[in-house]
């Protein structure tokens, strides 16, 4: 054996399309060898019968944003915020991050916007320099119905670990709150931020004007700088059959958290990748009323799982998908939702699959009665956790 060759043997691995017993060798970070067989050699490491799999791959977290703001009116130091940021996901095993920040909000002053600056400079420096266990890029998460987008969106644009940018509306009256739910929009808007029936009016008001000024351009724009570029993009919320084939005609590589099944299905037809929420599967359904991920998986529509806000729901989630009997994905079908789909869907093809050549991105995960554990992580096949 060498010094940069590790053997890991008597594994389940989860391979594309299929579980195999048989041993994976690392060589200089890269999956040298898969073998069938179980290897005797005595520097064998033995995984006693547990699943080896990919590194969990996360399109869309921004689990980073409450490290750096942890109490309200609280600025944590932002390197401080970023590592434990990533050690949090490389417990849950995810080896590549695509960190969500919010170009524009709701509200102009809103904290994902003042701390906008320092999340960017954080996960890119902390990125630079090697500091971080997984690999982190940028998702740029669009707002096109906030009027100062088009400056957020030309001061990131440019940066080299962008990899993926979405658009959404979150107007009332649009996509996530279509007219019929403006009710409950004025509900959390008014408590959120203690307004009068009179001021609410107002927002509202203000809300649904900036979307009819800025929202189409916007999107228009960024769709078209974006394929440019050849940065994968995503819709959100999208609600019909328009939303979806709107999506397709812009270019969009993934749909991100179709509210009805309607949606989903025909992006899923028109090729878009669909991505639901982790929490959405352990939880049994969306806390925002919309569809339920476990219809999606019925229906033969889910392609990516993504943690959202919270890192351990990923492998959580596929593991469940696997085991429902409403639906006919395999464990296989299940781990390529957290793994190659999402890869592939970022335009990320050396990572997300258990194949020669490939990055030893590795997650060793005991299938305990209680749930699935993650025991041990490679990234770049360096052991990280």
């Amino acid at each position: 054996m060498t010094v940069n060759e590790q053997i890991l043997t008597n594994a389940q691995l989860i391979l594309r399309d299929e579980v195999v017993t048989g041993t994976l060798v690392i060589r200089d970070g890269l999956i040298a060898e898969i073998d069938s067989n179980i290897s005797t050699l005595p520097q064998a490491d033995n995984l006693d019968g547990e699943y080896l799999m990919p590194g969990l791959v996360e399109l869309h977290t921004d689990n980073q944003e409450k490290y750096f703001t942890p109490r309200p009116k609280v600025d944590w130091p932002a390197h401080m915020a970023m590592a434990t940021h990533d050690a949090q996901l490389i417990a849950a095993g995810i080896t590549t991050s695509f960190d969500s920040v919010a170009l524009g909000d709701i509200v102009g002053d809103s904290t994902r916007v003042e701390k906008l600056d320092a999340m960017v400079k954080a996960i890119i420096e902390s990125q630079t320099a090697g500091i971080n266990r997984a690999n982190h890029y940028l998702h740029l998460r669009c707002e096109v119905s906030f009027p100062g987008l088009m400056e957020f969106f030309e001061r990131y644009i440019g940066e080299d670990l962008v990899k993926l940018v979405s658009v959404m509306d979150h107007a009332p009256g649009q996509r996530q709150f279509p007219p019929e739910n403006i009710p409950k929009y004025r509900e959390y808007y008014q408590i959120k931020y203690g307004l009068s029936d009179s001021e609410m009016d107002d927002f509202i008001a203000t809300q649904q004007a900036n979307s009819a000024q800025y929202a189409d351009p916007f999107r228009r724009k960024i769709c078209e700088v974006c394929n440019d570029r050849g940065i994968a993009i995503a819709s959100h919320d999208d609600a019909n059959e328009a939303h979806a084939r709107e999506s397709f005609d812009l270019g969009m590589q993934v749909a991100e958290f179709p509210t009805t099944l309607e949606a989903a299905r025909i992006s899923h037809e028109l090729g878009l990748k669909v991505l639901m929420g982790a929490p959405n599967i352990v939880r049994g359904g969306s806390h925002s009323g919309n569809i339920a991920a476990k219809d999606l998986a019925a229906a033969g529509v889910l392609d990516i799982l993504s943690s959202d806000y919270y890192p351990s729901a990923l492998v959580q989630a596929a593991f469940m998908v696997a085991g429902m009997e409403e639906n006919n994905y395999s464990l296989a079908d299940a781990i390529r939702l957290v793994t190659a789909n999402p890869a592939e869907a970022a335009n990320l093809h050396d990572r997300g699959v258990l194949e020669v050549g490939r990055r030893a991105d590795l997650v060793q995960v005991n299938s305990h009665s209680l749930m699935p554990l993650v025991e041990r992580v490679w990234c770049g096949g360096k052991r990280v956790f």
